[in-house]
């Protein structure tokens, strides 16, 4: 399995995690107050914010968070974000997507930029390397949720395009447009996944050798780093014998 998965993979492995946790809980919370507030509050009436509110549950964050998160929206004091996307190369040529939420163009952009220039890599125009992945909906379960053959089966049944199967999960795959009634298919026929989320999906991929991860993931963390900064997705690719020196 390659690119995004693989990286998910590495983040949940890494240390950092209380430092991490507070990273997820601060952006889950950004996106359900975004999602809140373009939409209903009601999460059963709005797509987009069912989906971050099923993400937050299944990286445990508590309810009154998730509570307080939609209340900030409708209570007509949150801060207004605007959703960005920056393209660019990173060491090695890999191709690298981050998604932003902030209240300061100007200040995000440079921020970006800077990091970019700082690890090795190069900051794009928008599009740059966009053409290299696909939007694609995940639903990630674990190994324990059924056998490959049980995930197929209810990927089908659910309007799923794919499944990734290996020794620790099952990574379903659909179109964009499909994750809310496919997720909830799913959950019918599985229960609660790990993971549920809009994601770039590389349809073309770099191989990199131990030093280029490493440097790879030197810029990667300090995006990840930086509080604006919702998602980071590279289309790298690497040996098993890489990934287990990392």
């Amino acid at each position: 399995m390659a690119g995004h998965s693989k990286w998910a993979n590495i983040q949940h492995r890494k240390g950092r995690q209380d430092k991490l946790r507070a990273k997820i809980f601060s952006r889950l919370s950004k996106e359900i107050t975004v999602a809140a507030k373009m939409g209903d509050p009601d999460p059963d009436k709005n797509p987009r914010l069912r989906l971050a509110v099923k993400e937050a549950k299944s990286n445990s964050m508590p309810k009154d968070n998730i509570e307080r998160a939609i209340t900030k929206a409708t209570g007509g004091d949150g801060e207004n974000y605007d959703e960005i996307r920056y393209e660019g190369y990173g060491p090695g040529g890999v191709a690298v997507i981050v998604e932003a939420m902030t209240d300061n163009r100007n200040r995000t952009a440079s921020s970006v930029r800077s990091l970019f220039s700082k690890n090795g890599g190069n900051l794009g125009e928008t599009g740059s390397v966009g053409f290299m992945f696909d939007r694609k909906g995940q639903v990630i379960y674990p190994a324990a949720a059924g056998s490959e053959d049980d995930l197929m089966m209810a990927a089908i049944e659910a309007g799923a395009e794919d499944v990734e199967s290996d020794e620790e999960s099952h990574v379903v795959w659909c179109a964009d447009t499909d994750l809310n009634a496919v997720s909830s298919a799913l959950e019918d026929a599985l229960g609660e996944s790990e993971s549920t989320k809009l994601v770039w999906r590389p349809t073309t991929t770099t191989e990199l050798d131990l030093e280029g991860m490493q440097s790879l993931m030197k810029l990667i963390d300090a995006l990840e780093d930086d509080d604006d900064v919702q998602n980071v997705t590279a289309n790298f690719e690497a040996s098993d014998e890489v990934m287990a020196e990392l």
